[in-house]
């Protein structure tokens, strides 16, 4: 049987995101002159089928079903996003320059969403099929058997960071590439020279950026004096700076979250919304949940992640085989970085990555992505075998 707390936790994160949907919108229902019931509608029509997907996903048995899906998310998706640049305009959905949607259906979807569901589970199964069994090797042999990986990585990082230009779907990509790695077995130093190199890559990749600097200029001017605080002023006055903008959204979403305080203004009565944050109800979410539910609707949400990823995590530590278990933390740990990056975003820790909340924001894509992977996660759960005393 498939675990059933993991479907009911992650239903409950789906029916906040349908409320979310309704009472964050306002603005933009407004300002474009849409049914107050647009977005709530299309919400709960991908909730449903997200919700079906999943059910149906944990019907189906993983020792049949579980490669060919997750190799179909993988190789179809890299090549959907290699032609989405030659694609259209009727097809493809562009904005900003960057083609990131394909029109089906009459709706877009962004293969990228689907891509990290099929991301992880290629990586499991290789992983488990070239990493799993080996005797302790030099640093040097690591790197060379991490090789096409880090080939495969960078036709990844091209497809998204350049042709999409989107940088934080790279950056979650390849946290969760790393932690799978060192899960797999890769030696703890390996680990950390990834992580070293690719701290090194991204900052290179940022500086010949120009609006990417100017983005991580504008965060530290909002949060330079929190962060600075805690420093002797003999070293803060070298790296505080002055005459720069500090950011429009991160100090609208800080002041909400403020405004919130410890129960809310209560649903509805946001003022936040109301045109000082842009699109609420997907990127900025959290702060949304904080001042209309404050810091227990915050508290809640976070304690439902929480308990979705021990359940999550608990499948793959009960799962016998590699690759499951490989699986069910990838999974988990693609959720917890998006959560985290987008929380660390909107309330000015780190510079906005405009990562959605999985389940939580408004947007079709993630949301079915995400219930996928929850899906293949509940499929496989009916493969666990739990000792004597354990919990399930």
């Amino acid at each position: 049987m498939a675990d059933k707390k993991l479907f009911i936790f992650t239903t409950m994160l789906i029916t906040i995101g349908i409320i979310c949907s309704y009472t964050l919108s306002t603005y933009t229902v407004i300002h474009l002159e849409y049914n107050n019931f647009y977005f709530v509608a299309r919400e709960l029509a991908i909730s449903i089928v997200s919700i079906l997907l999943m059910w149906m996903l944990a019907q189906l048995d993983p020792d049949k079903w579980l490669h060919p899906i997750g190799l179909t998310l993988f190789w179809g998706s890299i090549l959907v996003m290699i032609a989405m640049p030659f694609l259209p305009a009727s097809i493809v959905h562009e904005v900003y320059g960057a083609k990131r949607w394909i029109k089906i259906v009459g709706m877009s979807l962004a293969p990228v969403e689907f891509f990290k569901i099929g991301f992880v589970y290629f990586l499991a199964w290789s992983f488990s099929r070239k990493l799993a069994h080996h005797s302790q090797i030099g640093l040097g042999e690591e790197f060379k058997r991490f090789a096409p990986y880090a080939a495969l990585f960078l036709l990844v990082m091209f497809l998204i960071a350049v042709v999409q230009n989107d940088l934080g779907q790279v950056v979650v990509l390849s946290l969760t590439l790393a932690f799978m790695l060192f899960f797999a077995g890769s030696s703890f130093r390996f680990f950390l020279s990834l992580i070293g190199g690719a701290i090194v890559f991204f900052l290179l990749f940022i500086a010949y950026a120009p609006h990417r600097i100017n983005r991580i200029l504008s965060w530290w001017a909002s949060a330079q004096n929190t962060i600075l605080a805690i420093f002797p002023e003999s070293i803060a006055q070298h790296l505080r700076i002055a005459n720069e903008e500090e950011a429009y959204q991160i100090g609208h979403s800080m002041n909400a979250i403020h405004n919130g305080g410890i129960w809310g203004t209560g649903l509805g009565n946001g003022t936040f919304k109301l045109g000082f944050l842009s699109e609420v109800h997907t990127d900025f979410v959290l702060a949304g949940i904080a001042e209309e539910f404050g810091f227990i609707g915050v508290f809640v949400v976070t304690l439902l992640f929480i308990v979705l990823l021990q359940r999550l995590f608990k499948i793959a530590n009960r799962s016998a085989q590699t690759t499951y278990y490989l699986f069910s933390l990838g999974v988990g740990l693609l959720i917890t970085f998006a959560f985290m990056i987008n929380a660390y975003g909107i309330s000015g820790l780190t510079p906005i990555k405009g990562i959605s909340v999985p389940f939580l924001s408004y947007g079709g894509s993630a949301m079915l992505a995400s219930s996928i992977g929850i899906g293949m996660v509940l499929m496989l759960s009916k493969k666990i075998v739990y000792e004597a005393g354990d919990k399930k």
